[in-house]
């Protein structure tokens, strides 16, 4: 029987066999397959919803407590700003007149001073509007109709401005159109690397079905369960990243197999055993790595890892047979590629750049493995200030709904009012009414905490076991400062009460808290399952060990760029943002998991390649030169793709997708040169032989196990 290795090599090019013989079946298969999962998605709808729960957190249950038979009803404001005076009380009663007449619309509450909706000067209110649909169930037309509908305010020359749920359903997902502009960059980096439309076509037709069938099958997820806009977004990004990639990877081993004089089914499948192999351990580590979010116990961390893990299951799953079914298609015309393909590859000759870069970094593996560790280890230096909060509506851009509207309410009404704190107290006995004295003690510690600006009447449930207090904070809800007001109000104690505190900024405060408490358990078990699936795949303990601590590296160098630009504020300006914005505790958790990945995928295709030379030559300073000249340039193109794609989310509205998007890019780049091309063949060539070492065996060639 042969290796584990040479068993998977064969299955995946029996696959890649099949789907060449079966190429009609294949096409038509995946074809039929998305048009299914479009129509459905089309039929059934795919709703987004944003309010994600929080099991066992303190501000879950206070909204579990407050939850009814309409609690799941959509609610939204409608903002005035009088731009003069006071706001007229003819042009509210018309407004609300007007408002009630709009469609699905149940309900409307005007300003008024005595539930803090009108502030003090009389010039700036809202309208809480209800609709009878689900909030998921809201869409932009519906919140548009509601905003036409106060017309009287607008003919009046008073501001009206969408806030709460409207806000949130104007500005969408927080995407913007320019991912196209990341397909049009992969599509000029795929011509350069594999030649003609050709070579720029199949992979982005692969990578197209792939993502589609992704977000499709994410948009029905959303009938069954909470589905966060964001978990698209991101299953977009990786989707396209790597399922590009991956099929670059593919079409330069065919390429080359098929130069060599292989017939083009026979180049295929070879491609297909070789790299393809690389493929599924690299899909495999992604996995594994988005898995181990599940330790979380945060249902948002974990949508949003099985997301992406559908979106690279979709990718492996195109790479080994529609791609494979694609090029059979193309045939000799994909092999020889254009003028200015082959003219950039003399690049890879012996006298090329890659091959100058090779001798480079083996030639004097510790000045050159120095140089980047000391490179490294300044991008990486800022990572030292990572300081964790939590995003509010004042920390997107200016120009959209949220944003706007909650810098309307906090001119008005102070920086906490877009994001009161829910004080629920439980009674061991029932209080009597409104004016029960045994309520006054909850009001007086509420008062007396510092950091709270007003404080709104206690109010009791129908069997007066549950006593309600609205709390504004003199912060706004991603200050620091709530946080600490939060814990605070938590932690005092009330006789003959148990205090809880919810409302959205405790829900975040709860948030970073369950991420904090599972951070160590969740990188150690990454770094356990990655190094054990590496293992598995080459049987070298210091090769797998070594590509953690490169992952490491590159994920240490992404906090760095994450600080200074979000933290520091260095260049928030040039993405959309006002100034410097917290990171959310979850970013650098999903960060960690996506990098560590994804930074994997590079690892795997350089040693694949170094080591099918080894086993050959069993010279390892031969191997690594040779390994990073076959693979430099496309693991290079590859980045560049991937970078790209990551880039062109970067405009996007969501601070948190600007901030996967930055941190995604900067990592792909530094890992694929700095790591990749310098820091990775350095070592390789300073350990020598000890690269292949397996326990119980001796170093040479017993050490390494036949090709399969």
């Amino acid at each position: 029987m042969g290796t584990p290795d040479c068993r998977a090599a064969a299955v995946v090019a029996a696959v890649g066999r099949a789907s060449v013989r079966h190429w009609f079946v294949v096409i038509g298969g995946w074809v039929l397959l998305v048009l299914a999962l479009v129509i459905g998605a089309g039929v059934i709808g795919s709703p987004t919803d944003n309010d994600v729960s929080l099991p066992g957190t303190d501000a879950q249950f206070v909204r579990d407590l407050a939850a009814s038979g309409e609690a799941s009803l959509s609610t939204g404001t409608v903002i005035l700003v009088a731009k003069g005076g006071r706001l007229d009380g003819g042009v509210l009663a018309a407004t609300a007149a007007q408002l009630r007449q709009a469609g699905h619309v149940t309900s409307v509450k005007p300003p008024a001073a005595k539930d803090g909706s009108l502030s003090a000067d009389g010039r700036t209110g809202w309208f809480t509007v209800g609709l009878d649909v689900r909030r998921a169930e809201m869409t932009k037309a519906m919140a548009q109709s509601v905003l036409d509908a106060a017309e009287p305010a607008r003919d009046a020359g008073v501001r009206v401005l969408p806030g709460g749920g409207f806000a949130q359903v104007m500005d969408g997902s927080g995407s913007t159109s320019n991912e196209y502009f990341g397909l049009l960059l992969a599509a000029a980096v795929l011509f350069l690397a594999l030649g003609g439309l050709l070579g720029a076509v199949l992979p982005l037709l692969s990578a197209a079905l792939s993502v589609v069938a992704t977000l499709e099958i994410v948009g029905l997820a959303g009938n069954l369960t909470p589905m966060p806009a964001q978990a698209s977004t991101l299953a977009l990004m990786i989707g396209l990243g790597v399922g590009i990639d991956y099929s670059l990877v593919l079409l330069n081993r065919f390429r080359t197999l098929a130069r060599e004089g292989l017939s083009v089914p026979d180049a295929i499948e070879g491609a297909a055993g070789d790299s393809g192999t690389a493929v599924v351990i690299a899909g495999v580590t992604v996995a594994v790595a988005l898995a181990s979010l599940s330790l979380t116990a945060v249902p948002l961390l974990q949508t949003l890892a099985w997301t992406c893990g559908i979106a690279v299951f979709f990718a492996v799953l195109t790479a080994l047979t529609l791609l494979p079914a694609l090029t059979s298609l193309a045939g000799a015309r994909l092999a020889r590629g254009g003028r200015l393909h082959n003219r950039l590859a003399r690049g890879t000759g012996s006298g090329g750049f890659w091959a100058r870069q090779a001798d480079r970094a083996t030639r004097s593996p510790w000045r050159a493995g120095g140089a980047a560790v000391v490179l490294l280890a300044l991008l990486a230096a800022p990572a030292l200030d990572l300081r964790l909060g939590q995003l509010d509506a004042g920390s997107w851009p200016e120009a959209t709904a949220v944003r706007q509207a909650d810098d309307a309410i906090s001119a008005a009404f102070g920086p906490g009012a877009s994001t009161p704190l829910i004080v629920v107290a439980q009674l061991d006995t029932p209080v009597s009414g409104a004016h029960d004295p045994r309520m006054a003690p909850l009001e007086a510690m509420v008062r007396a905490q510092s950091g709270v600006a007003s404080v709104g009447p206690a109010t009791p449930s129908a069997d007066g076991r549950i006593v309600t207090v609205q709390v504004i904070a003199s912060t706004s809800g991603g200050d620091p400062a709530t946080a600490d007001l939060v814990h605070r109000l938590r932690s005092q104690p009330v006789p003959g009460m148990t205090v809880h505190v919810g409302g959205n900024t405790a829900a975040r405060v709860d948030l970073a808290d369950l991420v904090t408490d599972k951070l160590p358990l969740v990188i150690g078990v990454v770094l356990l399952l990655s190094v054990a699936v590496l293992l598995f795949s080459f049987r070298a303990p210091l090769m797998a060990l070594k590509a953690a601590v490169m992952d490491l590296i590159s994920i240490g160098a992404a906090y760095g760029v994450l600080v200074v630009v979000f933290t520091w504020g260095w260049g928030a300006t040039w993405i959309g943002l006002s100034g410097p914005v917290p990171i959310p505790s979850y970013v650098p958790l999903m960060l960690f998991a996506l990098l560590f990945g994804l930074s994997m995928d590079y690892e795997v295709f350089l040693l694949r390649d170094v080591q099918r030379r080894y086993r050959l030559t069993h010279d390892n300073l031969r191997s690594v030169r040779e390994g990073l000249l076959g693979t430099g340039r496309v693991i290079t193109a590859a980045a560049a793709i991937m970078v790209g794609v990551f880039l062109a989310f970067v405009p996007s509205n969501d601070p948190a997708i600007k901030m996967f998007g930055v941190g995604l890019a900067a990592a792909i780049a530094v890992d694929a040169t700095v790591v990749r091309c310098l820091l990775v063949p350095a070592t390789m060539a300073a350990l020598g032989d000890l690269n292949w070492w397996t326990p119980g065996r001796k170093q040479g060639r017993a050490a390494v196990p036949t090709t399969g």
